[in-house]
């Protein structure tokens, strides 16, 4: 009973002592914006395209998250480097429906994964859209975009719906545990 308590206290107060910058990005049309306003607790039904980025903080497990979500479109990735500095967690989401731009979402990670001001920052990868009938399973995922073979990086795969909030709440208890220690 006094476990219970704590957290849900802990829930309502957190202690915004401990922040953390979170990067959220992926290719355009995976999901992120919706992501944030689930992180948010905000409406979800009408989403339009980031041009350029939101940012938001949220409360979650006693950190104070500021997090940044960058547009995916071909034309801004190459900006998504500029905000790679003094990350404390990665958060990469997927359009598991989006079966022909795989490959590309792979090779867009392993390259951000290379950067060193990435070095040891953990990534979290959202598998997202699982409430859809066509989606690839997170292991599915994981495999055909060589995630299983990344080394020396804390690395997870959540799948998740960021329209239904599925999954969404276990990523980021995860994100949080692993938010690299500065």
């Amino acid at each position: 009973m006094l476990k219970g308590l704590l957290t849900l206290l802990r829930k309502i107060r957190p202690n915004t002592d401990k922040e953390a910058r979170i990067l959220l990005i992926g290719l355009d049309n995976a999901g992120k914006t919706t992501l944030l306003k689930q992180l948010a607790s905000e409406e979800v039904t009408q989403v339009t395209p980031t041009a350029g980025f939101n940012i938001k903080s949220v409360a979650a497990e006693g950190f104070k998250l500021n997090v940044w979500d960058i547009g995916g479109q071909d034309k801004i990735r190459a900006y998504w480097r500029n905000y790679f500095e003094n990350t404390d967690m990665l958060i990469y989401v997927i359009d598991c429906t989006d079966r022909n731009r795989l490959s590309e979402t792979g090779d867009e990670l392993l390259s951000i994964l290379s950067d060193e001001r990435l070095r040891g920052v953990p990534l979290l990868v959202f598998a997202n859209k699982q409430d859809l009938p066509t989606a690839m399973s997170a292991s599915e995922v994981a495999e055909k975009i060589k995630l299983v073979e990344l080394e020396n990086r804390t690395w997870q795969i959540q799948a998740c719906s960021a329209i239904k909030g599925d999954g969404v709440k276990d990523g980021m208890n995860w994100a949080c545990k692993n938010i690299k220690k500065n």
